[in-house]
């Protein structure tokens, strides 16, 4: 037993949300060897875009591999406002899932991640909308922070500056890139963040990664050019098929792309700085020789490369031990806190140690004792020596291949975080995150709560940081690690997550959920009550047997259709909290939380027809909002499509990309346009023209194309070009007030080329652009009729905006046939349950 004597014997991090929460990662001696190879160079690169999905995977693999410099990509927002392929997630839980796709890229690819407290407000024709909607110093605060930070030598563009880049968050970001080049370097801007450890720092040069894609085509031969193609013996795949496995990971985008091989030319035109002429890094030092005096260090890292054994990597820990002390006693603070990171990681993958501290449960309550368990296993027989938290300044030899145990209870304390991602802990502005702490701007997430095993190997002790895991074996998925999550000891769901109340209605049903969380388990409870709603439109409060106060709009509305939105509280006046779960197999599992709130839309919305078919597309919350209306909604599959079946229904629905995600969609064309002929109505929500080509004439009974046009400015003024059709009058009668309150766009992939048997109902426009008319159109065939639009009621509707409820109630209705207008739904009275 040997003693040492050290500063750093016991860590645990404490913090909220955890990210490499499947299957831990192991490395195979040529992905040890690429590690060492990297030790040998010190060169950076900053590539800056605007969203996940735009960042150029094959050259940040070429750039993370090949050339083996430190790779990093800001994306400046999160993705929150695009739509969704995989699920009916939309705004702040898309943003959650396209920053765990990313990290799972970067896993791939083998670059690093960061963000900026840019929302994703949805499409943006202009970067002066974007920028002034994000705050332009806010954003630009938060590149300059980056930069600081990670010191790129050279920074590079996904886009350029003007409208070829397709996308006004595109050119935004070229913008804020080309600023932030010169304000990183100006101890004039953002001073502040120079007092937290960081310094001023100029990049080399800001190149533009030109592009061929989408239909522009920006690269030309004067301009420098890489080939990124080749194919990297250590890792067995191209670049391009290392492109293809990370790209692929933004499956909500269905970005699903084939493997590359062969010679692929990246271009490249020089924004600030000088222009490379032979190799992107011309004129930087990306050796040891950089560091003053440093040279001999490279002799070194060669010496245990050459000496590396595939078989026996653990033969290398004696040189590596070695050269982590001569790197500690650098001046230069960024580069020996790289590498003397990096050189830690390798020590332990040539070790061959195992370590990881687990739980059986997923959550760890405030005030509760959260049990996990540590494992440590010596499998080579290294000779490592392992402090154990009882005896922290004592080292116990381990022996070989055996594993070690340990079991540690730990007081969550009930003032303890909640596992609330960090840019959520704020309420947000329409276009960026609140992030106080400045430490945290620009992290992909937050910190995991971890353990820290203090292993001393060769004599030397070096702390490795675990993540704490729940553990737990699925029969066909086998052994599975996901996050631990700090909860509150009681949380609370309400649904519906949205009640629409009809002036008809004496009162409504709400349902609360209860989860009580107590010694890693959880009790699932429910109460549910009517409550009477009519109290709401005089702006009244009362209590429920639960202690919680309504807290309405004040005074008397004019109409019957506004949103009342209240918190739920406890005796003391404290909000619920609602724990949000988000699972999919790609990406860990996903849980934050919102306030416990309740929201009621009370509408005069009449409907007329009750039955309801949906066809489901790429996912939308629209068939509940169908049914909160009062219809009678059924959800159906190919198999469902039958001229016979179809009857029993008065309108027929496909959700959003319906045509896009199912293949099938053409095969059931003629039963769909029997139905409509027949007399139903059948309702097409947008698709996009991106897999369109081969069935967009066959969507409706006359032809028309989906365009890539839309309107994004959510207050655009609203045209009737027939107001007397029936889609603005019958059931509900549609008026200018009725577009108030719409969220994020109006439309979306409206048509276009159409057919004149089409009737075009509205017409809109964005700032400086001529009106668009493509966004609802509607024709009449045989006793029925068929409606096209772009109109983008998957957001409206779950937002409880009025007006869409009732627009959408109108386009569902046939005035043609004889039929009678539905009777608002009426519920039961109900005692309250105490």
């Amino acid at each position: 037993m040997t003693k040492h004597f050290i500063l750093i014997f016991f860590v645990f991090h404490f913090s909220f949300l955890v990210s490499k929460a499947q299957t831990p990662k192991t490395y195979t001696a040529s992905e040890i060897l690429l590690q060492l190879k990297k030790l040998n160079v010190l060169g950076s690169v900053l590539y800056i875009a605007a969203h996940p999905d735009d960042e150029n995977t094959r050259l940040l693999a070429y750039l993370a591999n090949e050339k083996m410099y430190r790779t990093g990509y800001l994306s400046l927002t999160r993705g929150d406002g695009g739509q969704n392929l995989i699920g009916d997630e939309q705004g702040i839980d898309l943003g959650l899932i396209r920053t765990q796709e990313l990290l799972a890229a970067r896993r791939v690819d083998g670059a690093e991640q960061f963000f900026s407290r840019a929302y994703d407000f949805g499409y943006s024709k202009s970067s002066d909308e974007a920028i002034k909607t994000w705050e332009h110093d806010k954003i630009l605060s938060d590149v300059v922070w980056v930069i600081r930070q990670f010191k790129p030598d050279i920074i590079i563009t996904r886009f350029p500056e003007d409208s070829r880049a397709g996308h006004g968050h595109h050119s935004a970001s070229a913008i804020l890139a080309r600023e932030a080049f010169d304000a990183a370097a100006d101890s004039t801007k953002f001073p502040e963040q120079l007092k937290l450890g960081v310094s001023t720092w100029q990049a080399k040069r800001l190149l533009w990664n030109t592009f061929n894609f989408g239909g522009g085509n920006t690269q030309s031969e004067d301009q420098f050019k890489v080939d990124v193609g080749m194919y990297n013996p250590l890792l067995g795949k191209s670049y391009g098929e290392i492109a293809a496995i990370s790209r692929s990971q933004h499956k909500s985008q269905g970005f699903g792309v084939p493997a590359q091989r062969g010679s692929v030319i990246e271009y490249f035109k020089t924004t600030k700085g000088t222009a490379p002429v032979s190799d992107l890094m011309e004129g930087i030092n990306t050796n040891w020789s950089r560091l003053n005096n440093e040279g001999a260090t490279t002799k070194i890292i060669d010496s245990i490369i050459n000496n590396f054994s595939a078989e026996h990597p653990e033969k290398s820990l004696p040189a590596l031990v070695r050269l982590y002390k001569k790197i500690e006693s650098l001046n230069d603070p960024y580069w020996k806190k790289q590498k003397l990171q990096a050189i830690q990681n390798v020590i332990k993958t040539c070790s061959g140690i195992f370590m990881e501290a687990v739980t059986n449960t997923q959550y760890a309550t405030q005030g509760d004792t959260l049990t996990y368990t540590t494992i440590i296993n010596d499998r080579l027989g290294v000779g490592a020596e392992v402090s154990k938290l009882t005896r922290p300044l004592i080292f116990d030899t381990l022996k070989r291949n055996v594993n070690l145990f340990d079991t540690i209870s730990y007081l969550i304390k009930k003032d303890d975080k909640l596992s609330q991602p960090y840019w959520l802990e704020q309420e947000m502005e329409k276009g960026s995150f609140n992030v106080t702490d400045q430490e945290l701007i620009g992290m992909a997430e937050n910190i995991p709560m971890s353990y820290s095993f203090v292993v001393s190997i060769e004599g030397n002790p070096f702390v490795f940081t675990e993540p704490i895991r729940y553990k737990h074996t699925d029969p066909v998925k086998g052994e599975i690690y996901q996050p631990v999550y700090v909860v509150p000891q009681l949380t609370e769901n309400v649904s519906p997550a949205l009640n629409v109340f009809n002036p008809g209605d004496n009162n409504d049903v709400i349902t609360q959920n209860f989860r009580l969380f107590t010694n890693g388990n959880n009790i699932d409870s429910t109460h549910e009550y009517y409550q009477d709603l009519r109290k709401l439109s005089k702006g009244e409060k009362f209590t429920t047997a639960n202690a919680f106060d309504i807290a309405t709009k004040s005074g008397e509305k004019a109409t019957w259709n506004y949103l009342h939105e209240w918190v739920y509280k406890d005796a003391n006046d404290k909000p619920y909290y609602d724990l949000k779960e988000i699972d999919y197999d790609h990406i860990p599992s996903i849980k934050y939380f919102k306030v416990t709130q309740k929201r009621i839309l009370v509408t005069d919305a009449e409907i007329a027809g009750k039955s309801v078919g949906y066809i489901p597309g790429a996912g939308d919350k629209v068939p509940q909002a169908l049914e909160e209306m009062g219809y009678k909604v059924t959800i159906l599959k190919e198999a469902d499509l039958t001229t016979d079946n179809l009857k029993q229904f008065n309108a027929i629905v496909t959700g959003v990309r319906a045509y896009n995600t199912n293949e099938w969609m053409s095969n059931i064309y003629d039963a769909l346009m029997q139905y409509v002929k027949d007399g139903g109505v059948l309702l097409s929500q947008y698709n996009t023209n991106n897999f369109i080509s081969s069935v967009k004439s066959k969507i409706g009974p006359y032809p028309f194309t989906i365009s890539r046009s839309r309107i994004t400015d959510e207050t655009a003024k609203v045209k009737f070009l027939l107001p007397d059709h029936p889609a603005l009058n019958y059931p509900n009668k549609i008026t200018e007030a009725d577009f108030e309150g719409w969220i994020q766009e109006r439309s979306i992939y409206n048509a276009e080329s159409v057919d004149s048997s089409y009737q075009r109902i509205l017409s809109m426009a964005d700032p400086g652009e001529k009106e668009q008319d493509g966004s609802l159109i509607i024709a009449d065939y045989g006793k029925g009729k068929f409606v096209y639009t772009g109109l983008v009621f998957f957001r409206e509707l779950p937002a409880g905006v009025p007006g869409a409820y009732r627009l959408f109630a109108n386009l569902l209705a046939n005035k043609n046939l004889t039929q009678e207008k539905s009777q608002p739904k009426i519920k039961p009275k109900k005692k309250k349950q105490v």
